[in-house]
């Protein structure tokens, strides 16, 4: 639409209101509204229904006029139904100001239930009210708000014109109970711990930096909740979990946004082959639960989450899949040149642990369409896991993935104090060396371990992958209402 006739439909707008005002009929002073049914159960219940009174509210999409009689289609939050207005059953005054509504305002209306000769459920309307001037332009209806981008960053306008959008985020609602009623179910405690820290721990991430003025002091956003729940099961605590915004300065594709819903959970006296066990029967509960299969199909993908899951350790991947066997590879320079040999870039300070890391990341993941449970990460990538008691180089951790995609970490909780504390001095140490997303030293965690943390499995999982995964959606922005987006410049 030119530019010109844009702002003069905006200009017409604002005169109407105007006008409305000089009748002393503001819409921005009403301040309620009654309404007894939503559209959808209006229609549901017509039989029940058919030429009784009810009253509505909701937004006009469309009006169609014709003399004496309109139409006007309006939009709740659960539908759309038609409005069918009488000048003979409305009032000649009151009719005769519908030429001051616009598509896009919201609007109450009182009256019968009936059917249309078209065979349309309907409301013969008796009393109109506007409850909301809308002063921009929707965009047309016929072809909608296409544009990704701006869908993104108005999603209050992409729900109204694409109320199919809708579905995702009501599915995504169910989704996230789901995954409550199953801990719940199993004893685990809800709690709360602190999103903002002095210092940023429980995973390898750059985080993001704030100010706190009274006590002068720099603070991160959490990147993970890990050390805290970790506390509370030294506490005294058996079962824990917390679902929440987590927060990583980091970048963005489909599958990552710098703040991003996760849940973790600590079990006091369990293993990392517990947690596998909780990982496949909640994925596949609140499948189940939500979409009433364990099998689903993600864009053209059929994916099955029925346990129990494949399970592979990482080294086995890296040789089904590269033909390398890290088994016989013992030392860091021999393990740099074979990855130098299958085209990675290798630094120097890499270690042997490093190198299996990178080359599963690199050569394995992608072929983790499946649910796979990848186990025994090496001790470099793992900062707060248990060693493994067969091979020390290894930990007694998995990563969960469906789609090529990490759903979920976890592992026999690293209970060792004195192991914790020369893992950290590693992490400095990385750190020192320009690695930003290097974990810090936590020493009041280290005192929480010398009290004693009991055995206990960890399980972090990424609620927004796998509510991308239930829902059928293409990338992580269209799982969350308000993606983190770069601001336009006026």
């Amino acid at each position: 639409m030119p530019e010109d006739n844009l702002n003069e439909m905006l200009m017409m707008r604002r005169e109407k209101l105007n006008e409305l005002k000089e009748m002393g009929e503001d819409p921005f002073l009403i301040e309620k509204y009654e309404y007894t049914h939503h559209s959808s159960t209006i229609k549901e219940n017509f039989e029940e229904l058919e030429e009784k009174t009810v009253s509505v509210a909701g937004r006009i999409m469309s009006r169609r006029g014709h003399g004496k009689v309109s139409f006007m289609d309006i939009q709740d939050s659960q539908g759309k139904i038609q409005l069918f207005v009488q000048m003979n059953a409305l009032g000649e005054e009151a009719y005769n100001k519908l030429h001051l509504l616009d598509i896009g305002d919201i609007v109450g209306a009182k009256g019968e239930v009936f059917r249309t000769r078209t065979g349309e459920i309907s409301i013969r309307v008796k009393e109109f009210t506007l409850l909301t001037k809308s002063l921009q332009i929707l965009p047309e209806k016929f072809h909608g708000l296409k544009d990704q981008d701006l869908r993104y960053r108005q999603r209050y306008v992409d729900l109204i014109v694409n109320p199919e959008v809708k579905d995702v985020f009501l599915l995504r609602s169910k989704i996230i109970k789901a995954v409550r009623e199953f801990l719940d179910n199993r004893g685990f405690l809800e709690v709360d711990t602190p999103i903002l820290n002095t210092i940023a721990g429980g995973a390898n991430a750059r985080p993001f930096v704030t100010h706190h003025n009274t006590l002068d002091i720099d603070m991160y956003l959490r990147i993970a909740n890990e050390l805290y729940l970790k506390r509370l099961i030294v506490g005294g605590f058996d079962k824990v979990y917390e679902m929440g915004r987590m927060f990583r300065n980091e970048g963005m594709s489909p599958k990552h946004n710098p703040e991003f819903t996760n849940m973790e959970l600590y079990e006091a006296y369990a293993d990392y082959k517990d947690m596998m066990e909780i990982t496949e029967e909640l994925v596949a509960y609140v499948a189940k639960e939500t979409l009433g299969s364990t099998k689903i199909e993600y864009q053209g993908t059929e994916i099955d989450l029925t346990p129990p899951w494949r399970r592979i350790t990482m080294i086995d991947a890296i040789k089904e899949y590269t033909g390398v066997d890290f088994n016989t590879i013992d030392t860091d320079e021999e393990a740099r040149e074979i990855a130098k040999a299958k085209g990675l870039e290798v630094d120097e300070s890499m270690k042997r642990g490093h190198i299996i890391s990178e080359m599963f990341e690199e050569f394995c993941e992608v072929h983790l369409v499946q649910p796979t449970f990848v186990t025994h990460h090496p001790v470099e990538v793992s900062p707060l896991a248990k060693r493994n008691a067969e091979d020390p180089r290894l930990t007694n951790r998995f990563e969960a993935f469906i789609n090529t995609w990490e759903i979920a970490n976890a592992f026999s909780e690293l209970n060792d104090p004195i192991d914790q504390k020369e893992r950290f001095k590693e992490q400095e140490a990385q750190r020192v060396a320009g690695d930003s997303e290097a974990h810090m030293m936590d020493l009041d965690f280290i005192n929480a371990l010398e009290v004693g943390l009991p055995p206990t499995g960890g399980l972090g999982i990424g609620i927004d992958r796998l509510i991308i995964l239930l829902t059928n959606q293409p990338s992580i922005r269209d799982v969350l209402l308000f993606p983190t987006m770069k601001p336009i410049e006026e």
